[in-house]
C-alpha cells in the first residue's frame, strides 16, 4: 500500500511558479533538509518552484506498509506528483540526493510524463551487494550505531555526543539529532523498516534508467569529489554522451550541507527555460 507524501512547497511570491521541481532526501532525512538551497533557487530562478518532498518512513509522510523498497518509494513520489498535478502544481524536474537519487532512478523508469530531468545528487545506480555492511560505509555505519543507541534520550547532546564519539563530525550528529522528538527526544526512525530499504537500495541495478535515451527528459549528474559514487561509476556516466550530463562539485557526500552554494548554482544554470 503506497504512502502519503508530505510535502512542503517553496516559491517566490503568491503568483503559482509556471515549472517545479521536487527533491527527495536521502535516507535519515527529509525534505526540510534542502529547505534553505530551494530558497536560494527560487531567488534566482522565480519561474520554478521547489516541492520538497519527505519519503516514506521519514519526516512527517506515512510511514507505508511494507514491502519498504525502491519500488514502493517511487509509487508514493509518482502518487504524489499526479496529487500535485490535480492542484497545478505539475513536476517537471526531480532531484534526489543518495536513496533519494535511485528512487528518482525508479521513477524515471516508469516513464512519468512531462518530467524533462532527473538529477541524480551523488547516487550510484549500481548495485553494491554487501555494501550496507562495508565498515568504510557511512551511511552503513551510521545505520549499525543507531541500532545499538538507546531509543530515547534525556538530553539531545548525549545523542550527539554518542554519535561524535562513534567517529562521525559534529554536523552530521546535529543533523541525525533532528530525527529525536522535540518532547521525549526519542528516535522517530523505524530502523527496521529503513533496513529493509537499504538492502534494497544496495541489491537494485538502475543503469538501464540512466543510459536508456528513449524515457523522457535528461539527467543531470553530481558528483561529488569525496562522495559515494565509484570512480566506475563516474567513467560510465561520461562515456554516455547525449541526455546525460556529469557535473563535478568538490564535496563530501552531504552536498546540502558541504557545497550549497554550488548546487544552487548548479541548479540554476541547468534547469530548462
Amino acid at each position: 500500500m503506497s504512502a502519503h507524501l508530505y510535502h512542503e512547497q517553496i516559491q517566490v511570491g503568491a503568483q503559482p511558479p509556471s515549472h517545479w521541481l521536487a527533491i527527495a532526501h536521502g535516507i535519515f532525512g527529509s525534505g526540510s533538509n534542502w529547505r534553505s538551497i530551494a530558497r536560494k533557487l527560487v531567488e534566482r530562478r522565480p519561474e520554478w518552484g521547489v516541492a520538497l518532498l519527505d519519503l516514506r518512513q521519514h519526516g512527517r509522510s506515512e510511514a507505508g506498509e511494507p514491502p519498504h523498497d525502491l519500488a514502493a518509494c517511487a509509487a508514493d513520489v509518482h502518487i504524489k506528483m499526479l496529487e500535485l498535478a490535480r492542484h497545478n502544481t505539475t513536476i517537471e524536474a526531480i532531484a534526489g540526493h543518495s536513496f533519494g537519487g535511485k528512487v528518482a532512478l525508479a521513477l524515471r523508469s516508469a516513464a512519468p510524463r512531462r518530467l524533462r530531468q532527473t538529477w541524480l545528487l551523488d547516487a550510484s545506480p549500481s548495485a553494491r551487494p554487501g555494501a550496507l555492511d562495508d565498515p568504510r560505509n557511512s551511511v552503513g555505519r551510521v545505520l549499525a550505531l543507531l541500532e545499538r543507541l538507546p531509543k530515547q534520550w534525556k538530553r539531545r547532546e548525549d545523542f550527539t555526543n554518542a554519535v561524535i564519539a562513534d567517529g562521525h563530525d559534529a554536523n552530521l550528529a546535529g543533523w541525525l539529532a533532528m530525527n529525536l522528538t522535540r518532547d521525549t527526544l526519542k528516535l522517530q526512525l523505524d530502523l527496521g523498516a529503513l533496513r529493509q530499504m537499504l538492502v534494497d537500495y544496495y541489491a537494485r541495478d538502475l543503469w538501464r534508467a540512466v543510459d536508456m535515451g528513449t524515457l523522457p527528459g535528461d539527467v543531470e549528474v553530481v558528483i561529488a569529489s569525496r562522495g559515494a559514487v565509484p570512480e566506475a561509476d563516474r567513467t560510465r556516466f561520461e562515456s554516455i554522451g547525449g541526455h546525460v550530463h556529469v557535473h563535478r562539485v568538490e564535496a563530501g557526500h552531504w552536498l546540502n550541507a558541504d557545497a550549497p552554494a554550488a548546487i544552487v548554482e548548479l541548479f540554476a544554470r541547468r534547469l530548462p527555460a
